[in-house]
């Protein structure tokens, strides 16, 4: 399991306020071109974000699913990808002196992406989510106009 983790100078209310807002899942999540819908419940357990990935023409239609939501503490996220498979996804926010940590947890679970050797996949897995850390911070993290 690939595992990455950043320290941002906002308050985790910041960082859950974004993870609560489905619509911005295109702006954070690497990969993520486009979103199609949000389920009203979101981020309700069994709720979906449809998203697309990747670049057009070559555009994919994805579905990520909320597991569980703790709205003092993350996300779990089944993300099911149509090229690579699906993944699990944990993000968990804890606060900290300056701010707050986020820590990403993810591993492929179903598809062509679990035949790779664990240590390269989650050399991979890793690359994509710490760009993917640096998004939702600059997202949770600006200044409020």
């Amino acid at each position: 399991m690939a595992v990455v983790s950043r320290d941002l100078p906002c308050p985790p209310e910041d960082v859950l306020r974004v993870l609560a807002d489905g619509w911005n899942y295109a702006t954070w999540v690497v990969g993520t071109s486009r979103i199609r819908g949000v389920d009203e419940q979101w981020p309700a357990p069994g709720s979906r974000i449809a998203h697309s990935a990747g670049l057009w023409p070559m555009v994919l239609q994805d579905v990520s699913v909320s597991r569980r939501w703790d709205p003092e503490r993350g996300i779990e996220l089944e993300a099911k990808g149509s090229f690579v498979g699906d993944a699990n996804v944990a993000i968990s926010v804890v606060p900290t002196a300056g701010g707050c940590r986020v820590r990403i947890a993810e591993d492929a679970v179903r598809g062509p992406a679990t035949l790779l050797p664990e240590p390269l996949r989650d050399a991979l897995i890793s690359w994509r989510n710490r760009e993917t850390l640096y998004r939702l911070g600059a997202l949770a993290c600006r200044p409020s106009t």
